[in-house]
């Protein structure tokens, strides 16, 4: 008997070697598809593949890739037409993911946020999605079948908690960074667009708004985030797995346009 959570063909992975990109793969690998791992760094895509050696190497594909540049993202969807794969999903991934111990620091105050900061990061967060979003959906338009996920945040839908950042040591004050709270925001934005957009080709497109991830923080940060979530603690990496099967399979083949939010219960308190 088919199973409704197999995943019968390629799935592209953007940011494929950040923090969740290994998890994204294992889990279409493991329900029957294969993946289109990109990434900007060739050295840790290289070495996620190699992670990955308990799979068949056939179904793997990485792809030294900067998807805010259009045309290496064509060339990309070119090579893998050329391979006769064929795309059914999407995972749109990437982006600039300040570390809790070295990035958050006064540097992010709003009222003097680096405007090149600003634009970077949008670029790969917003524009690298879109531009993703129009290649590679409309290849899956084309054969009329495809699903796609937008990795959020909680904090696409709720503002971060900054007291959380800082400690009574502290002389500075350390803030979330509001790119990423508008990048989060805006591609919720782009999941409905998506959804609506392609709605009688077959795609559908959802946000995946995943909770804080159990990373090496420091333990006085991991205190005060787990009073925030009711679960009592943040997430383990591969808690996520589920989510993006579901998502990229015909188990969800009525849902679109909808935002999933796994965040331990954070964003109802």
């Amino acid at each position: 008997m088919t199973s409704i959570f197999k995943i019968n063909g390629l799935v592209v992975i953007t940011g494929a070697a950040g923090l969740l990109g290994e998890q994204h793969a294992k889990a279409v690998l493991e329900h029957g598809g294969s993946v289109a791992l990109i990434d900007i760094n060739k050295q840790k895509l290289q070495a996620l593949k190699n992670k990955l050696i308990d799979y068949k190497n056939e179904n793997i594909n990485i792809f030294e890739c900067d998807i805010t540049d259009k045309n290496q993202v064509e060339n990309v969807l070119k090579t893998i037409n050329e391979g006769k794969n064929n795309i059914v999903g999407l995972i749109n991934n990437a982006a600039i993911n300040p570390i809790v111990s070295q990035s958050l620091n006064d540097s992010n105050e709003l009222e003097n946020f680096n405007l090149d900061n600003w634009d970077l990061e949008l670029n790969v967060g917003v524009k690298g999605a879109l531009i993703c979003t129009m290649i590679f959906g409309s290849n899956m338009a084309k054969n009329k079948y495809g699903s796609i996920i937008n990795i959020s945040s909680d904090l696409g839908l709720i503002a971060p908690d900054h007291r959380i950042y800082n400690n009574k040591k502290s002389i500075s004050k350390n803030y979330k960074p509001v790119t990423y709270s508008v990048i989060k925001h805006a591609l919720v934005g782009l999941t409905k667009y998506t959804a609506t957009y392609w709605h009688e080709h077959g795609i559908r497109c959802n946000t995946l708004h995943p909770g804080g991830i159990r990373d090496d923080q420091n333990s006085d940060f991991l205190s005060k985030v787990s009073e925030l979530i009711p679960l009592g603690r943040m997430a383990n990496k591969e808690e996520y797995r589920g989510a993006v099967v579901f998502l990229l399979s015909d188990a969800s083949s009525y849902m679109t346009g909808s935002s999933m939010v796994i965040d331990g219960g954070r964003t109802i308190w």
